[in-house]
């Protein structure tokens, strides 16, 4: 079941929900906007390959951190960024990241590998990939993606507890963790 904005409204009464910081204006009918945080990662051309076995990866990434002036997206290129909101799951909600429609219009393609498992808690990174042939500036602070959540007929046995559990900022990839 897909929550509505009175339950979303209720459960973030109850402390159930956590998404901090929030503004009422943020709550849509079915969903909640999140917005830009200000910290980027970048793959400096230099890395020939990612090996996702490589512990030190996430040290070879660049940062870049935004001002008011924003962050221009070159064409074709792929970067790691984050929301403002730090959010808490309960064990038995679900949440579904959607980039904006507006945003989809001028190329941007935003993901996060789509789901955040119940359990969850931190900032979300997001991938951002500018398909368009143009130069794309975004801005910290602006509505950048939306939280759809849907409750679960019961809660998690296993809730998450993963990797990247309490991450806070852009997160470079962990899978060198990976058991398997």
């Amino acid at each position: 079941m897909i929550l509505s904005d009175r339950k979303i409204k209720e459960l973030l009464r109850k402390k159930e929900l956590i998404i901090e910081p929030i503004d009422s204006n943020q709550i849509q009918p079915s969903s909640v906007d999140l917005r830009l945080g200000n910290d980027f990662l970048i793959y400096p051309e230099e890395i020939e390959i990612l090996d996702v076995k490589n512990p030190d990866l996430g040290n070879q990434l660049k940062k870049v951190v935004a001002d008011e002036e924003g962050f221009v997206i070159q064409p074709k290129h792929f970067i790691l960024a984050t929301t403002r909101e730090y959010i808490k799951l309960p064990d038995y909600l679900t949440a579904f990241v959607e980039g904006r429609s507006s945003l989809g219009r001028l190329g941007l393609f935003i993901e996060n590998a789509g789901w955040v498992d119940a359990g969850f808690e931190g900032n979300i990174t997001l991938e951002f990939y500018n398909a368009n042939s143009r130069p794309l500036r975004i801005y910290p602070g602006m509505r950048i993606c939306q939280l759809v959540f849907a409750q679960m007929e019961q809660p998690a046995e296993n809730p998450y507890r993963g990797k990247y559990q309490g991450q806070r900022g852009t997160t470079a990839s962990r899978i060198y963790l990976d058991k398997d």
